[in-house]
């Protein structure tokens, strides 16, 4: 069996990321979607709420064609995660040239520690390269429509988190 590792903070999850984890179902066998979490980036979600939207946006995926996703929240080091799930293959997004600069250091430094580990690169969707968490963010923030970015479920849990 194949197993990808699709890490990320998801805070919160966009339709990027989504389109990133079709795409990548197609590539292996099981999916484990790997919610980081990352107390450098002062998430906006708590962890089990980032859980509960990746969990129901993947089902909603599985339940639509198939295949098999586990949501696994993670702290320790990307390379660790990967063998505790037993991952082979670790799937990364990618937007812009300023993604893969860091990505480029990233796969050197996991190589070194397992060069078992294959990391795939998957390109955004061109209607997806811009969309970040962070800026989804900071548009719900400023009440503005976040409708083209994330599902209806992650917009609802934005506007609600902003309206406190």
């Amino acid at each position: 069996m194949r197993i990808g590792l699709y890490p990320g903070t998801f805070d919160p999850i966009t339709l990027g990321h989504l389109d990133i984890i079709q795409r990548a179902l197609e590539l292996v066998d099981r999916l484990v979607i790997g919610v980081a979490i990352n107390r450098d980036k002062s998430p906006l979600f708590a962890l089990e709420d980032r859980v509960a939207m990746v969990r129901e946006e993947c089902d909603r995926i599985v339940a639509r064609r198939g295949g098999e996703i586990v949501v696994h929240p993670f702290e320790n080091l990307l390379i660790d995660c990967a063998r505790d799930v037993g991952a082979t293959v670790i799937v990364r997004g990618l937007r812009a040239v300023a993604d893969f600069e860091y990505e480029f250091q990233m796969v050197g430094m996991n190589r070194a520690m397992d060069d078992s580990i294959e990391t795939v690169f998957l390109m955004a969707d061109a209607r997806r390269q811009a969309i970040a968490s962070k800026l989804v963010k900071e548009i719900a923030r400023l009440g503005g429509d976040v409708s083209k970015f994330v599902s209806p479920t992650v917009r609802e849990a934005l506007v609600n988190r902003f309206a406190r």
